[in-house]
């Protein structure tokens, strides 16, 4: 785990109060029961280890602990939500943009240090390995971002939430897809958080910009 996260596996509650703000009674929905980790258990990363075979780096932009993983011998990049969501058989990418670190530019470097490992496939938390074309892969998942952060300057939340829900179902459907992936992805990228994430990237943006 890197070193910003690590405290937080050991002792979670400042974690879990922070997210019981954001996601309200759908914490257990979502995410399940949340247990502390044994201090014993924890290896803390920085970025720039090899661990267990894989090499480790430090890829913020959806979180400031996010870490990625590459498996040379299998060509394999355990890739978190840095390389966005997609669930099978769908090909519709969409990247997770809850609060508070997302950060577009961050993001998009953590994206050029996962294709410069070159590897032959992705492996998504929601749901699965991307083989077919990764580059390709990658490259969705920095126009999409670049996509909602650019909808979400200019709209408000209620339109925002709205229009991405339609836009994803509307998508899924051109493709065919019905019933219980598009009930996952939703559950996976709740909606009704994507906006405000992005909003704080704004917001944290003009602040830093500001003279």
């Amino acid at each position: 785990m890197h070193e910003r996260g690590a405290p937080h596996l050991i002792d979670p509650s400042k974690l879990l109060a922070s997210a019981e703000r954001l996601y309200g009674d759908k914490m257990n929905y979502l995410w399940g029961e949340i247990l502390p980790v044994p201090e014993a258990n924890v290896r803390v990363l920085s970025g720039g280890e090899k661990v267990l075979g894989m090499k480790v780096a430090y890829t913020p932009g959806h979180a400031s602990h996010h870490v990625c993983y590459f498996h040379e011998e299998s060509g394999t990049a355990f890739c978190g939500d840095v390389a966005a969501c997609r669930i099978p058989p769908s090909r519709l990418v969409v990247p997770p943009t809850p609060p508070p670190d997302i950060d577009v530019e961050a993001w998009e470097e953590s994206l050029d240090a996962i294709a410069g490992w070159e590897p032959e496939r992705l492996a998504l938390t929601h749901f699965g390995a991307v083989e077919d074309d990764v580059p390709g892969h990658l490259e969705k998942v920095r126009a999409k971002l670049r996509e909602e952060a650019a909808l979400a300057r200019r709209m408000r939340k209620e339109e925002y939430d709205a229009d991405n829900e339609a836009r994803i179902r509307r998508e899924l459907a051109e493709e065919g897809i019905e019933g219980g992936t598009v009930d996952e992805l939703l559950q996976a990228v709740p909606t009704a958080y994507q906006w405000s994430g992005l909003d704080r990237y704004w917001r944290k943006k003009a602040e830093r910009e500001a003279p």
